[in-house]
């Protein structure tokens, strides 16, 4: 698939789920929300899910991640199956994976998280107004954890 099909296919699937990170579980129900343990002014909601025709055992997964005004999510794994297309909807998020360099992406930006992927930095990158990511998982229907924050 070349790289112009595989970012049609990801656009597809965000536009069809709408905003990685926190202890959300795949078996909960769609429109759960949650509070990030170990965040400040963080909420993540699960806002979509469907198994992936043709492909056992996997599924799609949209998450919205909402920060407040300086919010921040915890250090943290995703599932070890889980690849990740993030794009940030409202605000400016700032995000560090994998011990590369620290960027801030803006509404309409976007990244990739990989399998095994630490993503050491999350967090709204304005102290005055809220951002929000859609996360679009796709992941192994047996990884219920979508989220593991580091251990203290």
């Amino acid at each position: 698939m070349s790289d112009k099909a595989m970012k049609t296919t990801m656009g597809a699937l965000a536009a069809l789920a709408l905003v990685a990170t926190t202890d959300v579980r795949a078996d909960q129900s769609v429109s759960n929300s949650v509070e990030l343990p170990g965040s400040k002014d963080a909420k993540v909601t699960l806002v979509y899910q469907h198994a992936l025709p043709g492909l056992p055992g996997k599924s799609v997964k949209g998450v919205l991640v909402e920060y407040g005004p300086g919010g921040y999510s915890p250090s943290h794994r995703h599932a070890k199956s889980a690849l990740i297309y993030a794009t940030v909807i409202e605000g400016e998020v700032r995000s560090k994976i994998d011990g590369g360099p620290e960027k801030t992406y803006r509404a309409g930006e976007n990244w990739t998280e990989s399998p095994g992927d630490h993503h050491t930095v999350s967090a709204n990158a304005s102290e005055t107004n809220p951002a929000r990511i859609l996360a679009v998982f796709v992941v192994d229907d047996r990884d219920t954890e979508l989220t593991i924050p580091d251990q203290n």
